[in-house]
C-alpha cells in the first residue's frame, strides 16, 4: 500500500503559478440583510470576475461559494486581473451604502502548485489563501514572491506589511499591500494613469462658499471655464470636468487627488456671490510635494467675472511657464457672452444637460433657449444646445427624433459660424454628421475640435466611435484610450464603444470583460446586454447569451434590432451583422 502511495505521488503534476484566492468581506452578514438581493450582486460580481480572468489569460479552478480560486502563468496577469475587479467594484458601489457594499478581498502568490485533475493543491495556494484574509475589503495583498517577479512592469506601489505569520504556514510570510490607482485599474490603464512627462493639471470644483446654496451651478461653471481654457494648451494635460469633478463635496488630500489623477499640479478655489460682487479665491498646489505654488483672491464686480477667469488662466500658465512650450497664443479671451444674465442661464443649462436623463434634457433645453433669447451671438450656448439636441436624438426623446438631429444641425453650424474657435461647436456638429452617417465629414470636425482644445476628452471618445462606425477598430481602441486618461473616471458608455471595438476585432473576451464593467456600472442598459449576447454567442457560450437577450427584453420590451440596424451609423453593414451572426449562433431572433 505503501509503495503504490508513492508511485501516484510521483505521477502528481507540478507547476510554477501565479495563485489568486478572493472571497467577499462579510458575506454571512450581507447575507443576513439581504439575502436575495446580495446574491443576485454576488452571481453579478462573479461573472465579472470570472471574464477578468479569462481576459487576462488566467483560468478559474473552482468557485466556492463567494471565493473564487484561479491561476495565471504570471504575477502580471494576476495583478492586471485583481486591480481590473477591484476597479470596476468600487464605481459599482459608489451609490451603494457602505453596510450593502459587495467587496472582495484578494491575495496572490507566486508558488510551486500541485496539479490533479484540473484542480491545484499545496503551499502555493495555501499562502494565497492567507494573504486574502490579510487583505482589506476592497484591496489587494500579495507575497514577497509577487512583488519581486513584478518589479517595474506595473506602474503601482507595493506598501510593505511586515512578516505576518498565518495559519498551517511554518515559516511568516513576507506582504505586500497594493496601492490602487483612483479606480483600481489594470495594467494597460495604469500606464496611461501615470504623470506624463509634459506638465498636467485637474481643476477641482470650486467650493460655493454664497450663502444661497443652489449658486453651486455658478462656482461649478467658473471652474468648468478655467479648466475649457486650459484644454487648448497643447504643452499641457488638463483632466476633464467629469473626473476632477467627482471630489467635489469631500474631504481631499491633494497629493493622494494627485496620484489617483495622475497629474502633478492641482488647482483648489471658492467663489462667493453677492448681489453686484464676486470674489473668487484661487491656488495651485504641487501635488508631489503638497507645496503652494502660487495663490490669490480676486474682489470684483460680477461683471468682471471672465476677466478672473483670464487671470487665473494666465497665473497658472506663468507658474508652469519653465515647462511649457509655445503654448499661451493657442488661448483666446474668455468672454463667451457679454450678457451676464445669458451667462447664468448657461451656467444652468450646461449643469442640467451633463447628467443627460430624459427630464434634465428637457430642463436644460429650456434654460439654454433662454440664454440664446437673451444673447443670440451666444456660440458656446448654442453649440451646447445642439449637443441637447442630438442626444435627445440618440435617445429618442421627444416626439420627432430627425426634427431634433435637424436643429442639432442648424445650432451648430451657427454657433461655428459665429466662433470658428468654439471647440464645443464642433464636437457638437461631429456627432451630428456621425449619427447622420456621414463618417468622413463627422471626423473632420471632430480632428477641428480636438486641434483647438486639445484635452477634450469627449472629443478623443467620439472619434473612437467614428472609428468603430468606419471599420478601423484598431484605431478606436487608441482613440478611446487617450479619452480614457484624460478623463480617468470616464463615463460607463465609453466601455460600450470600447468593448464594440474589441467585438468588431473579434476579440470575443476582451469585448464581455469591457461590457461586463459597463453592465456593473449601469445593468439597465439593454444595447450592452444584446451586444454581451452576441459575443457569448461567437464564443460558443449558448445559454449565457439567451440569459443576457432575455435581460435585454425584460429591460426594455421594445427593443428592436431592425431599429439599431437602421439607426447605428456603420459605413459597412456587416459589421453590424457580425452582431446579428452572433445571436444567431445562440438560436436568438435576428
Amino acid at each position: 500500500m505503501e509503495a503504490l502511495t508513492r508511485s501516484k505521488q510521483s505521477h502528481l503534476k507540478r507547476k510554477l503559478a501565479a495563485v489568486l484566492y478572493a472571497d467577499v468581506a462579510g458575506y454571512s452578514r450581507l447575507t443576513g440583510l439581504d439575502e436575495e438581493g446580495t446574491h443576485l450582486a454576488l452571481k453579478d460580481s462573479l461573472d465579472l470576475f470570472s471574464a477578468s480572468i479569462e481576459s487576462n489569460d488566467g483560468r478559474v479552478v473552482h468557485y466556492a461559494g463567494d471565493a473564487v480560486l484561479a491561476d495565471f502563468g504570471t504575477v502580471v496577469d494576476a495583478l492586471s486581473c485583481a486591480a481590473e475587479v477591484q476597479r470596476d467594484m468600487r464605481k459599482s458601489n459608489r451609490d451603494t451604502p457602505e453596510e450593502r457594499k459587495v467587496q472582495f478581498r484578494i491575495g496572490i502568490n507566486l508558488g510551486d502548485v500541485i496539479i490533479d485533475q484540473d484542480e491545484i493543491y499545496g503551499d502555493g495556494v495555501n499562502v494565497a489563501a492567507r494573504l486574502e484574509s490579510l487583505a482589506e475589503p476592497g484591496g489587494i495583498c500579495v507575497s514577497e514572491a509577487v512583488r519581486a517577479a513584478t518589479g517595474n512592469k506595473l506602474e503601482l506601489d507595493f506598501v510593505f506589511m511586515g512578516e505576518q505569520r498565518v495559519k498551517n504556514i511554518a515559516e511568516p510570510v513576507r506582504a505586500y499591500r497594493i496601492v490602487l490607482d483612483p479606480d483600481g485599474s489594470a495594467a494597460e490603464d495604469i500606464t496611461r494613469a501615470t504623470t506624463p512627462d509634459k506638465p498636467s493639471i485637474a481643476v477641482l470644483a470650486f467650493d460655493n462658499m454664497s450663502n444661497d446654496p443652489e449658486q453651486e451651478y455658478f462656482s461649478d461653471g467658473i471652474a468648468e471655464d478655467i479648466i475649457t481654457e486650459l484644454s487648448k494648451l497643447s504643452g499641457l494635460l488638463v483632466i476633464a470636468r467629469n473626473s476632477a469633478f467627482s471630489y467635489k463635496g469631500k474631504q481631499v488630500n491633494v497629493r493622494e487627488v494627485g496620484r489617483e489623477l495622475g497629474v502633478r499640479y492641482v488647482l483648489e478655489g471658492s467663489v462667493r456671490k453677492a448681489g453686484a460682487r464676486v470674489r473668487v479665491t484661487a491656488q495651485l498646489i504641487d501635488a508631489i510635494s503638497g507645496g503652494h505654488v502660487w495663490a490669490e483672491r480676486y474682489d470684483r464686480e460680477l461683471s468682471d467675472i471672465f476677466a478672473v477667469q483670464d487671470e487665473v488662466t494666465n497665473e497658472i500658465v506663468l507658474a508652469l511657464a519653465p515647462r511649457l512650450s509655445g503654448t499661451e497664443d493657442q488661448r483666446g479671451q474668455n468672454r463667451p457672452t457679454s450678457n451676464l444674465e445669458a451667462y447664468d442661464y448657461f451656467l444652468r443649462g450646461r449643469q442640467l444637460a451633463l447628467q443627460d436623463s430624459r427630464e434634465t434634457n428637457a430642463q436644460a433645453r429650456q434654460m439654454l433657449e433662454k440664454a440664446i433669447e437673451l444673447d443670440p451671438e451666444f456660440s458656446l450656448a448654442l453649440a451646447h444646445l445642439a449637443r441637447n439636441y442630438v442626444i435627445a436624438y440618440v435617445n429618442r426623446w421627444g416626439e420627432s427624433p430627425e426634427g431634433s438631429l435637424h436643429r442639432a444641425f442648424e445650432l451648430s453650424e451657427k454657433a461655428i459660424a459665429l466662433d470658428e474657435s468654439n471647440a464645443f461647436a464642433h464636437f457638437a456638429l461631429c456627432t451630428a454628421l456621425m449619427w447622420a452617417k456621414r463618417l468622413e465629414e463627422s471626423e473632420a470636425e471632430a480632428e477641428k475640435a480636438l486641434a483647438i482644445e486639445p484635452n477634450l476628452a469627449d472629443g478623443y471618445a467620439v472619434l473612437g466611435a467614428i472609428k468603430v462606425y468606419s471599420g478601423e477598430p484598431g484605431v478606436a481602441v487608441d482613440s478611446l484610450h487617450h479619452s480614457m486618461r484624460l478623463d480617468p473616471h470616464y463615463r460607463d458608455i465609453f466601455l460600450h464603444i470600447l468593448a464594440q471595438a474589441y467585438f468588431q476585432m473579434g476579440q470575443y473576451k476582451k469585448s464581455v470583460v469591457a461590457l461586463k464593467r459597463r453592465l456593473i456600472r449601469k445593468p439597465d442598459s439593454d444595447i450592452s446586454r444584446v451586444l454581451l449576447a452576441a459575443a457569448y454567442g461567437h464564443l460558443g457560450e449558448l445559454d449565457k447569451a439567451r440569459a443576457e437577450w432575455q435581460e435585454a427584453l425584460r429591460i426594455n420590451p421594445d427593443y428592436s434590432l431592425e431599429h439599431r440596424r437602421q439607426i447605428l451609423p456603420y459605413k459597412d453593414t456587416s459589421d453590424f451583422e457580425h452582431m446579428v451572426a452572433g445571436l444567431a449562433k445562440a438560436r436568438l431572433p435576428g
